[in-house]
């Protein structure tokens, strides 16, 4: 990750999924993990990847490509545990989400950020805060705390924790 942080309106840690740009607020970020063994949870969603040991805590890991119908996440060098703070019917839930790679934390402004586009991309549009422009290239603004709202991840979750 870039050590230096743009400053701007809105702060995003960067990640790709399937060779395509995501990002996710900073203040829902904890911290980055290298990839780590995962023990899966036996009758769980095939999203739902498992659960980590994380300094004596349970963490669900869950697999965002997997959830947005991209195949799995596959272990590379790169392959990280992003550890987030998410609302999932409004409590404030710790859990780990697959990234092919982390990248950095980017600032970009209101005027550099458009409205999530109603057809065109791999991800459900209502998980999708919009679209920053940067550069020449766009970057995939999730709204972390709606793919969580989703029923089914709610019952991972609180399945594995």
């Amino acid at each position: 990750m870039s050590d230096s942080v743009q400053t701007a309106d809105n702060q995003y840690l960067t990640f790709t999924l399937a060779g395509e740009t995501y990002a996710v607020e900073v203040n829902k970020v904890r911290e980055v993990l290298e990839y780590t063994e995962v023990t899966k949870v036996p009758r769980t969603q095939e999203f739902m990847r498992g659960v980590i040991n994380l300094r004596g805590s349970v963490v669900p890991v869950v697999d965002l490509r997997l959830k947005f119908d991209m195949g799995q996440t596959d272990r590379t060098i790169d392959t990280s545990i992003v550890v987030m703070e998410v609302t999932v019917d409004e409590e404030t839930v710790t859990l780990g989400t697959l990234a092919d790679s982390v990248q950095e934390v980017i600032g970009l402004n209101d005027g550099q950020i458009e409205p999530a586009p109603s057809i065109g991309t791999k991800v459900n549009n209502r998980f999708i805060r919009g679209i920053g422009k940067m550069d020449e290239r766009f970057i995939i603004i999730l709204d972390i705390d709606r793919i969580f709202r989703d029923e089914e991840i709610a019952a991972a979750v609180e399945s594995a924790g």
